[in-house]
């Protein structure tokens, strides 16, 4: 079987966030599945520096698609330097504004999927594989344009690619597809709707958040077509990369360890607490996240008080909402030794925060999946997280049942609620105070399955009944 995924960023190549995660991890993961996959990523100047390898190159409208290898992926690279070589990140300039033109850009992109799909290259895809609403103009040119059946997965349902409904005479479709069951949105044009009424199967990133879409209150006004296909719609919990995220092997610690040598985290802790000027010996919690109220982290702002009033200690690295920056550099400066902050992104000190810290702080107020929780199992490091999406899928919560079965791997509170949040603090303190039952939550989680191996096996049965129905 062979599929095209369609995506606007890949890791190692280039990424912004889980989207590249995922669309990195997939190719691999499906490969024992029976799945050739290939990928389709626009030519940014970071991806075409990154290939290792270039083969055939066919001309397509006012650029070309490449055939090429990089970064371990077998590629599709869209080659369209007046819409893609530019200063700045995927989808902004070096000035933080989104590129005036991305509606022609990703259109071009779903544009350049659909040319894979009737032949511009040797190699056929039985099905394309979209991601997001940079990609979801490829279920509605194939409605109209080909015949290959679509799979469209939503990421985070609160990046719509809304624009003016006077884009729609540019995008080369037929008025059919601006309806209310297309592309219009309010009078405007939205790529993720119009995708999401018309992919064969639609997929989000874990079963509470399929869930979480279909209300108003986690739908951001989608929940009504998405309503319309709650037969068609899955949730699939993502993998991480289990050989990069190893704590026997991470080159990135101090001390690598295994669920039967937690001591020497120690080693890990001691280097955490030195990179953020922490004193003391009381447990430390981490975050290491965008910085911003959709993750909850104006709440923790407002609690750091009392966690430093229970004993424990914060180590805070991320970038992002001026004030939530501000808020924790200030909680560093009024709690010396005891918060620490560092504003910005390391890869190599997230890997240490999980593998020194002694808890992760995750209080969303929605996740559609979230990474960071199950790279914090794989540490040993407890995830104290709020009660959505994919953070209530994979977490079991230290309540007396777990406990006593010892399947309990992390804390869980109420979503959006500061007192709940303190409570979860107060009841992790506790669990840490007990040494015996910490060290069965932290080889508990190191226990949990957070590969890619059930997911794609997920996928690639979805992929099967699309292409025998």
């Amino acid at each position: 079987m062979k599929v095209l995924s369609v995506a606007s960023e890949v890791y190692p190549l280039i990424k912004t966030g889980g989207l590249a995660d995922v669309a990195g991890a997939l190719p691999s993961a499906l490969a024992p599945q029976g799945v050739e996959m290939r990928t389709l990523v626009p030519g940014y100047p970071k991806v075409m520096d990154a290939l290792d390898q270039i083969g055939a190159e066919v001309a397509f409208e006012g650029g070309r698609i490449l055939t090429a290898k990089g970064g371990g992926l077998d590629l599709f690279v869209l080659d369209w330097p007046s819409l893609f070589k530019r200063e700045g990140g995927p989808y902004s300039g070096t000035d933080g504004n989104d590129f005036g033109d991305n509606p022609a850009r990703f259109a071009a992109l779903s544009r350049a999927a659909i040319a894979i799909a009737r032949g511009a290259v040797t190699w056929q895809p039985d099905l394309i594989h979209a991601h997001d609403w940079q990609a979801a103009l490829v279920p509605v040119y194939a409605r109209y344009q080909a015949d290959i059946p679509t799979v469209l997965t939503i990421h985070n349902i609160a990046f719509q690619g809304r624009y003016s409904g006077d884009i729609f005479s540019d995008l080369g479709l037929p008025e059919a597809a601006y309806g209310m069951d297309g592309l219009e949105y309010y009078g405007d044009v939205s790529f993720l709707k119009g995708g999401l009424a018309t992919a064969n199967a639609i997929t989000t990133v874990s079963p509470t958040y399929a869930r979480e879409i279909l209300g108003p209150a986690y739908g951001m006004g989608m929940e009504g077509v998405i309503g319309s296909r709650a037969k068609d719609l899955h949730g699939i919990v993502n993998g991480i990369d289990t050989d990069v995220w190893d704590p026997a092997t991470d080159p990135t610690l101090t001390a690598n360890y295994s669920a039967r040598g937690l001591g020497r985290r120690k080693a890990n802790k001691a280097a955490v607490a030195a990179r953020f000027g922490l004193e003391g010996d009381g447990p430390i919690f981490a975050v290491v996240s965008r910085l911003t109220a959709q993750k909850g982290l104006d709440i923790l702002a407002d609690r750091v008080g009392a966690l430093v009033g229970m004993g424990a200690r914060l180590a805070v690295l991320g970038s992002g909402d001026p004030t939530l920056e501000r808020a924790f550099t200030d909680a560093a400066e009024r709690h010396p030794g005891k918060v620490g902050t560092l504003i910005g992104y390391d890869e190599g000190l997230s890997h240490l925060m999980q593998g020194g810290a002694d808890a992760f702080l995750i209080p969303s107020r929605f996740e559609p999946c979230g990474l960071t929780q199950l790279y914090a199992l794989r540490y040993g490091c407890i995830p104290v997280v709020a009660r959505t999406g994919g953070l209530a899928d994979t977490v079991i919560d230290a309540n007396m049942a777990a406990i006593r079965a010892g399947t309990a791997t992390g804390v869980i509170h109420d979503v959006d609620n500061g007192d709940a949040l303190e409570a979860a603090l107060r009841r992790t303190v506790a669990l840490y105070e007990q040494p015996k039952l910490w060290g069965a939550m932290q080889r508990a989680g190191m226990k949990t399955d957070v590969g890619w191996g059930r997911s794609a096996g997920e996928y690639a049965a979805l992929y099967r009944d699309l292409l025998q129905s």
